[in-house]
């Protein structure tokens, strides 16, 4: 077993802390050459559970990893695909959504780009805990890893994205049969795609949609059968106006708002980003769908307005039992494989809550700038991103407000190691506080 010591230790190297391994860099370049990401997988593949390679990323090319904050940066998707030959075919597409295949790379592209920041892969966190003086005063962190080894930081950043949202009726049945969007590509990789499989796809909103389509493609012989709370799959609400609430100075009217009110700012964006599908892909579904009808060939049906009230599991496959909302009437929906659409818990993730459990904290609360708010005085911080959105808004997990929130980080981490020299370098946000 071996142990490490860093200034600064980043967990996960998705598309946030790579953000700030780039802001690192830049901004802050002493600190970056103290400074570690790890990941626990192999390689860098962003969103590789639903990797597929029609589908888009439904983020404009301009809000990458850094192009926000600094425009001039060598980090930038545009410098990325000038690197890679592309350039000129990505200008004559005339698309501004990337494919998301295109993000994945150019994510793993600026992680092998980076001189400074390490990046550890295969390397998982398994405990984090605080670390103290003999005085009892908070120092520092100590990350145990999968492998036995320890590694100690001053500064960590928690980005490990949210859980999976598992319907109860689902929760602890057989990974094989009831499988979360997160794992599409992967399970889809083991299944005999000529077999007359019986398949339910559980949700009304982008990730479902994209397996419905996915599956009629990949699985030929296949009866799929879309199941969905809402009365019919509808499209994401967009305009530039409520997109609009996106940019990051949108964060200050969040985080500046009383409670109710940021409750109310999050149901009046909730149909933005959630519960919604792109609308070409809907338009391509239904175009399948219509054209299956009228050949004789189709093989889907979408079940709407029913609650998922229960399910059984055996040897045989998944029984469904599924409530009809206008009727209250209970049907059974025999499957073989069960794939859910239905999102990520809301909440902060089971790593954030058992650490901050360490901390004896009762929950955990961030300042404007992503630190984690601590009941007793500390040497050392914490900062947790892409799972704020209570505080923050709807586009806390998205890459719009990613570059401006890594840089509000490093800033803060840069104010706090050096206030006298340093605290000019701190844009003070509306409605912030001082950490």
């Amino acid at each position: 077993m071996t142990h490490q010591d860093v200034e600064l230790l980043a967990i996960g190297a998705g598309p946030s802390n790579l953000a700030l391994a780039v802001a690192l860099e830049e901004l802050a370049p002493d600190l970056a050459e103290n400074s570690l990401l790890i990941e626990r997988s192999e390689a860098i593949v962003w969103q590789q559970g639903l990797l597929l390679p029609w589908a888009t990323s439904q983020i404009s090319f301009l809000k990458d990893l850094v192009t926000l904050r600094n425009p001039c940066s060598e980090f930038s998707f545009v410098n990325f695909l000038h690197s890679c030959g592309r350039l000129d075919d990505f200008i004559n597409l005339g698309n501004v959504w990337p494919y998301r295949s295109e993000i994945s790379e150019y994510l793993a592209w600026v992680a092998n780009s980076l001189s400074k920041v390490r990046v550890r892969l295969g390397c998982e966190s398994v405990r984090l805990e605080p670390r103290r003086d003999e005085d009892g005063t908070l120092v520092g962190w100590l990350c145990q890893l999968a492998d036995g080894s320890t590694i100690s930081s001053r500064y960590l950043v928690i980005a490990t994205g949210r859980d999976p949202q598992i319907p109860h009726a689902l929760a602890g049945m057989s990974p094989d049969r009831v499988v979360h969007s997160n794992r599409y590509t992967h399970r889809m990789a083991t299944v005999d795609r000529e077999l007359p499989l019986r398949v339910a796809v559980l949700g009304g909103a982008q990730s479902a949609a994209e397996m419905f389509c996915s599956l009629q493609q990949e699985l030929p012989q296949a009866e799929i059968a879309w199941v969905m709370r809402s009365l019919s799959p509808s499209a994401l609400q967009s305009s530039p106006f409520s997109n609009e609430r996106y940019y990051p100075s949108f964060v200050d009217t969040v985080y500046g708002a009383s409670p109710e009110g940021r409750e109310e700012i999050r149901k009046e964006m909730h149909r933005t980003n959630y519960s919604g599908v792109e609308p070409e892909l809907l338009r391509n579904l239904y175009s399948e769908r219509y054209l299956g009808q009228l050949t004789g060939q189709d093989r889907t049906s979408i079940i709407t307005m029913a609650d998922l009230v229960g399910a059984v599991e055996s040897e045989d496959g998944v029984v469904l039992d599924l409530a009809d909302r206008t009727t209250g009437e209970v049907t059974r929906l025999e499957r073989d494989l069960v794939f859910l659409g239905t999102g990520f818990v809301r909440g902060m993730p089971t790593v954030v809550k058992n650490f901050t459990a360490e901390l004896q904290l009762p929950g955990a609360t961030v300042s404007r700038r992503y630190r984690l708010l601590l009941d007793e005085p500390s040497e050392a911080a914490c900062y947790l991103h892409g799972m704020n959105e209570d505080t923050h808004g709807v586009g806390d997990s998205l890459f719009s407000v990613m570059a401006d929130r890594t840089a509000a980080t490093v800033y803060d981490i840069l104010a706090d190691r050096d206030p006298a020299s340093n605290r000019h370098l701190v844009k003070e946000p509306v409605g912030s506080d001082s950490h």
